[in-house]
């Protein structure tokens, strides 16, 4: 710690001062504000302390992540919500407005891998800072897309949105590691999961009530116009508050684990080294896979929704949309369960398999009650598969962070969106094929056969919780040292490569 070039001896010793809350007199420390949740953990260097503390701006900080990916993800659905209002303006067929949403997911496999690098080379507030740059572009391009001849102007507004989510989707385990406590990490990823779930309720919610199907064209240039004006209003306001608020990392890491990377010379890592490193691990490709299965099945739901309710229930648009918020608004109480039970109990591989088989349950139950003509069953169904598929979305990042660990969270986190997108394009082409050809019920039991495939795969996952033994270690260190008697192999400060890679 006395070498970490992130802070001066001078900045421990303040923090140092909120080492005994009990018997400091508050007057006389640190600003009231940062001492309620500091802590000292005692470690072994050349000061015989290190300093952990909790700040409270991390919530500031994710806060700020969930609002501009909720915006981003907000832009993601909106089209194919209201697919049939927008073939109608625009003059195109179903698949071209499905590709509205497919280009989310398109752009998504080339550009991670530099997005990766930059997020593990730059770090946070430069990712955000272009998230909500080209979020923002992409809004007030779609603005001046609303003329019935220009539908490639709102596609490359679109472009712009899908690019900026690149930025976005990586970050949720990255900043819960950088900002939070062990205690608390698997919650925070769920909240900063929690606003990307949002920003698709409310794109699911809001463009049937803003967009009515009308016949008059002009009408409905004036709706759509509203909408993307709207949007563009709210990126620009997230944009400017990044800019001044968002930042970098704690000046002191919240956890050992994040001491322990902190360490870490630049010179020694390789971000190429680090993919082959994680290509190479068994559990971790496994997890890849079986992701990808689950997440791309729910791309392919969520895009498709409104053609297979229309299919059931003509002329219920705005229900569509209401079943697309049921399904999210279950999968975000689902996430913040999934995170506070992941933070209590440490039970990764078990609740992950869990989750994903009551999952493929749930697309068993919603595929066989759809066209029963009870709109009030879809809303159950739909609830039950959301709360399970939806919520399935931060365990797999954070279990993703357990068994990669010390790797970067922007790389282990890249693959499985990475993964997500490339199923979720064939997901949905081949789903809404089968459903042009078969109907609703067949596609949705292709999507039924893969969620088997992927909880066989998951429940071959060995549970290996690698962060969870970097912290186990270090703390081993600190009793040893402060019981004044080291035990053999912790003599020295733990690093990174005390922990097997």
């Amino acid at each position: 710690m006395g070498d970490n070039p992130d802070f001066d001896d001078e900045e421990i010793k303040e923090e140092n001062i909120c080492l005994d809350l009990g018997k400091t007199n508050p007057s006389k420390s640190v600003d009231l504000e940062e001492q309620i949740e500091c802590t000292s953990i005692p470690n072994v260097n050349k000061d015989n302390t290190t300093t952990t503390h909790l700040y409270k701006r991390r919530w500031v900080m994710v806060f700020l992540f969930s609002s501009y990916s909720l915006c981003n993800a907000f832009q993601w659905i909106q089209y194919g919500i209201i697919n049939n209002i927008f073939m109608k303006f625009y003059h195109v067929d179903s698949f071209a407005i499905d590709w509205m949403s497919m280009i989310y997911m398109l752009t998504y496999i080339p550009f991670i891998w530099p997005v990766s690098w930059l997020l593990d080379k730059k770090g946070l507030r430069l990712i955000a800072l272009m998230a909500t740059a080209i979020n923002c572009l992409g809004t007030w391009i779609k603005v001046a897309s609303v003329k019935q001849n220009l539908f490639w102007v709102t596609m490359l507004g679109q472009f712009a949105g899908s690019l900026s989510q690149v930025f976005i989707l990586g970050m949720p385990s990255r900043l819960a590691s950088v900002w939070f406590g062990s205690e608390e990490v698997s919650t925070a990823c769920s909240i900063g999961v929690f606003g990307n779930q949002m920003g698709i309720a409310i794109g699911f919610l809001v463009p049937p009530i803003l967009v009515p199907n009308v016949d008059d064209m002009d009408d409905l240039a004036y709706h759509i116009s509203i909408m993307f004006y709207i949007t563009a209003g709210m990126a620009t306001v997230i944009f400017i508050l990044v800019v001044f608020m968002f930042q970098e990392k704690p000046e002191i890491p919240p956890t050992l684990a994040q001491v322990q990377a902190r360490s870490t010379p630049p010179e020694e890592y390789s971000y190429m080294a680090s993919i082959l490193r994680l290509l190479r691990n068994l559990p971790f490709m496994l997890l890849v896979i079986s992701y990808g299965l689950n997440v791309g099945c729910f791309y392919a739901v969520s895009t498709l929704l409104n053609r297979m309710i229309i299919e059931h229930y003509p002329g219920e648009e705005v229900n569509a949309g209401r079943i697309g918020l049921t399904i999210v608004i279950a999968g975000m109480v689902g996430s913040l369960i999934c995170g506070i039970w992941l933070d209590k109990t440490k039970t990764y591989k078990q609740t992950t398999l869990a989750v994903y088989l009551m999952s493929f349950v749930g697309m068993v139950v919603y595929a066989f009650t759809l066209n029963l003509d009870h709109l009030w069953v879809v809303f159950v169904t739909s609830g039950a598969l959301g709360f399970f598929m939806t919520g399935y979305l931060p365990l797999g990042f954070e279990f993703a962070v357990e068994l990669t660990f010390p790797e970067g969270e922007g790389t282990s986190s890249g693959l499985l969106n990475c993964s997500a997108q490339i199923f979720g394009i064939i997901f949905t082409i081949g789903q809404g094929k089968i459903i042009d050809h078969f109907g609703t019920f067949a596609g949705n039991i292709f999507l039924c056969v893969f969620l088997l495939i992927g909880t066989i795969m998951t429940a071959f996952i060995k549970s290996d919780l690698r962060r969870q033994k970097a912290n186990h270690l270090a703390e081993n260190q600190v009793a040893s040292k402060q019981a004044g008697h080291p035990q053999e192999g912790l003599s020295q400060p733990a690093t990174l490569k005390d922990i097997k890679v």
